[in-house]
């Protein structure tokens, strides 16, 4: 999996920090439990969505369950295992994408089916200002206008208030209520906030003001 990610241009090889959450497969399970009310059915989508805008060999982190890279911009994908390679076609599709940063996640061969941990990083973002999720959708090596989304995001405005974010639902509890072991991986004191995107939506990522 290949999530770009808008950090600042021209940001070093270590600007992003792969979190390990092999202690806490079930996490989106947790959150899951304070949002009681139905979901609606699928097809419904909220609206809102705004549209984003010869080297060494990168560093490859164990992560529990996958290996993870970070690469700083699209030139540095050929210092990375040919398996990671796009075509150009999709890099000269998505011209906006030329100076972001990329993530990139192998998952670990498993010697038996089982639950698989949530991947998980931060990074410097270069608006302070938004929360940010990687959906844009590159499938097949190329680059279509619309994809089909079957995504619940989850966030926390990191504002100690009850003022819910448009096109949000807010949580029936805090991060009190997760169990001990999920709470390093979320803010203490904020609420936390859930929206759907499903069905065909534009292919692009999203943000939050």
């Amino acid at each position: 999996m290949i999530l770009p990610i808008p950090v600042p241009p021209g940001s070093p090889e270590d600007a992003v920090r792969f979190v390990d959450m092999s202690s806490c497969a079930k996490f989106f399970d947790h959150l899951e439990v304070l949002f009681p009310q139905p979901l609606p059915p699928q097809g419904y989508a909220v609206p809102g969505f705004a549209p984003a805008p010869a080297a060494p060999t990168l560093v490859v982190h164990d992560v529990g369950d996958f290996e993870a890279s970070f690469v700083p911009c699209v030139r540095d994908f050929a210092r990375l295992d040919s398996r990671f390679q796009l075509p150009s076609t999709v890099w000269d599709a998505l011209p906006a994408y030329a100076d972001w940063g990329f993530c990139v996640f192998k998952l670990k061969r498993q010697a038996a089916p089982r639950t698989v941990h949530p991947m998980a990083f931060d990074f410097p973002r270069r608006d302070p200002r938004a929360l940010f999720f990687p959906t844009l959708h590159v499938h097949d090596g190329s680059v279509h206008p619309t994809a089909w989304f079957d995504h619940l995001l989850y966030c926390q405005t990191g504002v100690p208030t009850t003022d819910v974010p448009e096109g949000w639902e807010r949580s029936v509890g805090g991060a009190e209520s997760l169990p001990p072991h999920a709470r390093p991986f979320v803010q203490p004191s904020a609420w936390f906030y859930r929206r759907m995107i499903a069905g065909h939506q534009p292919n692009r990522d999203t943000y939050v003001a």
